[in-house]
């Protein structure tokens, strides 16, 4: 059954008060898609859209839509070397920006030779501006279309980072079994419906946040873009939108959780009925916390760009499976795996493996991945660790590659990090490994402390006690001004451990 055509004045999307309805948001993607086509962009084409989460981004990604185009998301905290190996990478005819001063970009990129440079706020000599193109362009006869599709880049946090297809690559799921399990990762509905009114704070260069977007509008709702994220101005505008539907991250969760509870309980947010979170470790604490001060509607989703939406953990699991993932939504399967690739049983740890209807089947300039990424059964290694308990509900312990071996004994760095931010003291925790000529490496904690908290290491390391094995203890507590997080909220913990390992054989 097709989903009815919104009006032309209804609302797609709103940024603070500025608005953009449904017609607004055709015509413009026709003019866009008209002024790319003379650019020489067409069909399988890839575009770079380095951009924050405002109104333009919609109009871009229709405008590709239309065009058959492809959507490479670019990070916008990367630097212009950094952002120089994606567009070569990936091949890419033309780029869509919305820094401040497109020049870096520009000058970076001048010999990629692209059909076009596009800057959304500024023009400079070689940038021509997003609304001139869209001014001067014919509306042209273009098919309805939906959003392009995307390729999101990995992180970067163990290495340079690579282009992922979103919904797999030379691989062909069935559409009845693909659009059940699209139906059962958005929790059966939970996370839309008509009417919905979603926030969305989550970058637009990861899976999160675009699957926001497209959940919203699919299902009848407006998107609400919040630019940079505030803890206290989200709160504001759930209480003045009245939003119903919001996507987070752990660290933006930690953030309005540390506010001061008279300024948390000066907002109004009784019309969100639906809170999802995950791409990080979520502590059991945190978890109770935002379910006591927003109420039984915290859902988290647990994935990978790789494979899509994997586990789901609804409000009632989190009472009833504590520290769990939740379970595989519908045509997921997944394996733990042994040091030696077997598969263990209920409650052995070991790397997480899943098979899902998106799984892809290869990077982008990279061919096929190998039996050690994907095996003959089509199950990927996520590279998380954790096991499954007699119920089939998945608990994670961390990423294989923040695993600290002391001494023999395996550390799960995430499971110190949430002792430590329970301290009243601590806003932001990071475990690292470092080297020790005696265990091979020890674990030391890098220590974000909350605005005028006096808490000293030893007030740290008893609170530790009673709470963790004293094996697992930090060796150390070094305080910071600041944890480096990335736009998802994930610890760069490549970038802490750097200094530390330098000169060393092991790879970090």
């Amino acid at each position: 059954m097709a989903r009815p055509v919104p009006s032309p004045g209804t609302p797609a999307a709103y940024e603070g008060d500025a608005v953009l309805t449904h017609g607004q948001w055709r015509e413009q993607a026709n003019r866009l898609a008209s002024a790319l086509a003379e650019r020489g962009v067409g069909k399988g084409d890839r575009v770079a859209v380095r951009m924050h989460n405002r109104l333009e981004w919609l109009v871009v990604g229709l405008a590709l839509g239309k065009l058959g185009a492809v959507q490479v998301a670019v990070n916008y905290r990367l630097a212009p070397p950094e952002t120089e190996h994606i567009l070569k990478d990936c091949r890419v005819r033309a780029a869509i920006v919305d820094d401040e001063d497109p020049t870096p970009l520009r000058d970076a990129w001048k010999h990629l030779d692209l059909n076009a440079l596009i800057g959304v706020d500024r023009t400079v000599p070689g940038v021509e501006r997003l609304d001139d193109l869209i001014g001067n362009a014919d509306e042209g006869e273009w098919p309805p279309g939906g959003l392009a599709p995307l390729v999101i880049y990995s992180s970067g946090t163990t290495g340079r980072p690579k282009g992922a297809p979103l919904g797999g690559w030379n691989t062909r799921p069935d559409p009845e079994v693909l659009a059940d399990y699209l139906r059962s990762v958005g929790f059966d509905g939970a996370s839309g419906g008509p009417g919905n009114r979603t926030m969305v704070t989550l970058p637009l260069h990861h899976a999160a946040g675009p699957g926001s977007v497209r959940a919203a509008l699919r299902t009848g709702g407006t998107v609400y873009f919040l630019r940079r994220f505030d803890p206290e101005a989200a709160l504001a505008l759930i209480e003045r939108r009245r939003i119903t539907h919001w996507g987070s991250v752990p660290t933006m969760l930690q953030r309005i959780m540390k506010l001061p509870e008279e300024v948390r309980r000066r907002y109004d947010v009784s019309s969100l009925r639906y809170l999802s979170t995950g791409a990080a470790p979520v502590p059991q604490r945190l978890k109770e916390q935002v379910l006591d001060h927003f109420g039984e509607i915290l859902y988290e989703g647990y994935g990978c760009t790789e494979a899509g939406m994997i586990t789901g953990c609804t409000p009632a699991d989190h009472r009833r499976k504590p520290g769990s993932s939740g379970r595989p939504f519908r045509h997921v399967r997944i394996r733990i795996l042994g040091e030696d690739g077997r598969a263990l049983p209920p409650g052995r740890t070991g790397e997480i493996a899943v098979r899902t209807p998106v799984v892809i089947s290869g990077y982008i300039g990279r061919g096929r991945l190998g039996p050690d990424q994907l095996d003959a059964d089509g199950f990927y290694r996520t590279g998380d660790i954790g096991h499954l308990d007699a119920d089939g509900y998945l608990y994670i312990s961390d990423r294989r590659t923040d695993m600290i071996i002391s001494g023999g004994a395996n550390i799960y760095p995430a499971e110190i990090e949430a002792v430590l931010t329970e301290h009243p003291a601590v806003a932001v925790a990071a475990v690292i490994g470092v080297p020790d000529p005696d265990a091979g490496e020890r674990p030391i904690a890098l220590v974000e402390r909350q605005p005028g908290a006096e808490a000293g290491a030893e007030d740290l390391l008893e609170h530790c006690r009673g709470r963790l094995a004293r094996y697992k203890w930090p060796r150390r507590i070094e305080f910071v001004d600041q944890i480096p997080v990335n736009p998802m909220g994930k610890i760069e913990k490549r970038r802490l451990r750097e200094p530390y390992w330098r000169g060393h054989e092991r790879r970090i």
